[in-house]
């Protein structure tokens, strides 16, 4: 029975095979022919459409920009720290609120205020007793009773008495009240503007030693239409960057607004951490749109007399060279080294290895980097080998040198 059905069988296998028979499989692209620095591909190859070219461009003038940070004027801005420990007993303004010069900002109860008072009280009934017994010696002089010696010696205690006088009576008026004793420490204003942080609370005790870097002050008064701004240069624009330069600042939360800025201040050292120039500049603020911490971009204009730009992507570095892959014709590209002028995070100047009209890979220009790096390794692996080979025939060979000698 089974034999009767096999050549069915057999005949319906065959069939099945032809079916499902796989297609031949397509011919891979040919790799690329390397030669020195040189690529060269086929025509039509599929990468090809991988590699993006663009030319370089003279180089005449570019934006520079900066990352920047607004801050408030130091020179229009007071904190305000206790001279004396003492405990608040009320608070006058509030944060928003505008002052004026010698405008009271809180009130405390301060001993150690109060020992001052009692010290300028002393010195001031000092400063009478001695002017009295002054009156009375140039009397007793003029009579005859007493010698030029006693007039003069009185005469100096009463200078002595009224030098203290008015250096207690200075140090009372520096911080309040310059007459009684109340034991009242009033912090005022110096400058007139706007209170733009307030850190105590009604009845915190404050002290004079807990105050310095580190600690907030009790009141920030500033004048907020005028505002600086501190600018991170990288080394390379140090040559553009000066005191006195103009600049325009664009900030991320007020799209489509700009202002105008001025370098006031440059540092003469590069900071180690983030390996940037600090940069001062000063805004104006009339409008105080502006806010201090606001995050902020400082665009300049610079001017190159001589080089190309290319985008940044199409800069590689190897070690610390830089190259970039130039399209010598259709489908042949060349690594060339180049050097830079400026590198900017979009944006690069190359002073030499680049002419301009040169058609720069702006794309995937580490696949081709990755192919000349393979066939590199590639002709360099017979080399290898053969210096293996020799190292490891080089002891039979010596020994078959000793037994020919004997």
């Amino acid at each position: 029975m089974l034999n009767r059905f096999l050549p069915v069988l057999l005949l319906s296998a065959l069939g099945l095979g032809a079916c499902t028979e796989t297609p031949a499989p397509k011919a891979e692209a040919p790799a690329p022919i390397v030669q020195n620095n040189q690529l060269r591909f086929a025509a039509g190859h599929p990468q090809l459409n991988l590699l993006h070219v663009t030319a370089a461009l003279p180089a005449k003038a570019m934006t520079v920009e900066l990352p920047a940070k607004l801050v408030w004027n130091e020179e229009r801005t007071q904190r305000i720290y206790p001279a004396f420990a003492g405990r608040v007993m009320s608070i006058k303004a509030d944060v928003g609120q505008k002052v004026q010069p010698g405008t009271p900002l809180a009130l405390l109860a301060s001993p150690d205020f109060g020992q001052a008072q009692s010290e300028t009280a002393k010195a001031e009934a000092d400063a009478r007793l001695t002017h009295k017994a002054l009156q009375r010696q140039r009397e007793l002089f003029e009579a005859g009773i007493v010698a030029r010696k006693e007039l003069e010696q009185t005469e100096t205690d009463a200078e002595r008495a009224q030098a203290e006088v008015a250096r207690a009576q200075a140090r009372t008026r520096l911080y309040g009240s310059g007459s009684g004793v109340n034991q009242q420490l009033a912090l005022s204003a110096s400058i007139g503007g706007v209170v733009v942080e307030r850190n105590l609370n009604p009845g915190q005790e404050v002290r004079p030693d807990l105050a310095g870097p580190g600690v907030p002050a009790l009141f920030v008064v500033t004048d907020p239409s005028s505002l600086w701004i501190q600018i991170d240069a990288r080394e390379s624009e140090v040559g553009i960057v000066h005191p006195g330069t103009a600049f325009e600042l664009s900030i991320p939360s007020l799209p489509g607004q700009t202002f105008q800025g001025k370098v006031i201040a440059t540092s003469d050292f590069i900071d180690p951490l983030t390996r940037t120039i600090k940069i001062r500049g000063v805004v104006a603020n009339a409008d105080r749109r502006l806010k201090a911490e606001m995050l902020a971009t400082a665009k300049f204009e610079r001017t190159f007399e001589s080089g190309v730009v290319v985008p940044a992507v199409a800069v590689l570095l190897r070690g610390t060279r830089h190259s970039v892959f130039v399209q010598t014709r259709p489908g042949e590209f060349e690594r060339r080294a180049v050097e830079l002028d400026y590198e900017g995070p979009r944006e690069v100047v190359i002073a030499k290895g680049l002419q301009a009209g040169e058609q720069v890979v702006i794309e995937n220009a580490l696949l081709l980097a990755r192919l000349l790096r393979l066939a590199e390794e590639e002709a360099r692996a017979p080399d290898n080998a053969a210096a293996a080979a020799t190292k490891s025939v080089a002891p039979g060979a010596a020994a078959d040198t000793g037994a020919a000698q004997k």
